[in-house]
């Protein structure tokens, strides 16, 4: 780095002419980084309307299906033990010509997969069920 004092011979001041462009640089670099953070999310963002949480209490009715996946994946009709998806189906379709059409309570495991779980919807879809629910617990007081 380099600093200019006077001209050696102790004459005239002279003019410096250079342009110290490192303040220019520095805040050009900023701008960059900054915009390069930001236009990916813009660029990304898909305008949709997310659904606000609420806690809703359901009213249990005894004319409703309630199925569990338990954590290994198995299907279960209240308590009896369904031994395919194909078989859940045919169950579902005898429900679905009642009128009104009971609603079909799903209650999945924390630990079951996915998987096991879209089975079950799928089934559902299958057989002309138009209301699907999820039972969940409430959480934990304070947290």
């Amino acid at each position: 780095m380099a600093m200019a004092v006077g001209s050696p011979d102790g004459g005239e001041d002279e003019v410096i002419s250079a342009i110290n462009t490192t303040p220019l640089v520095d805040v050009m670099l900023v701008l960059l980084i900054i915009f390069l953070i930001t236009i990916p999310v813009v660029t990304t963002s898909i305008p949709v309307q997310l659904p606000k949480e609420t806690i809703e209490v359901r009213e249990t009715k005894p004319e409703n299906i309630i199925i569990s996946v338990d954590s290994a994946g198995s299907i279960y009709w209240y308590d009896a033990r369904v031994p395919h998806t194909d078989a859940l189906v045919d169950k579902l379709k005898k429900v679905a010509v009642m009128r009104p059409q009971p609603e079909v309570q799903i209650r999945g495991d924390l630990a079951a997969r996915y998987e096991s779980v879209g089975k079950v919807i799928y089934a559902c879809q299958r057989a002309g069920i138009t209301k699907v629910a999820f039972i969940t617990e409430p959480p934990a007081r304070g947290s």
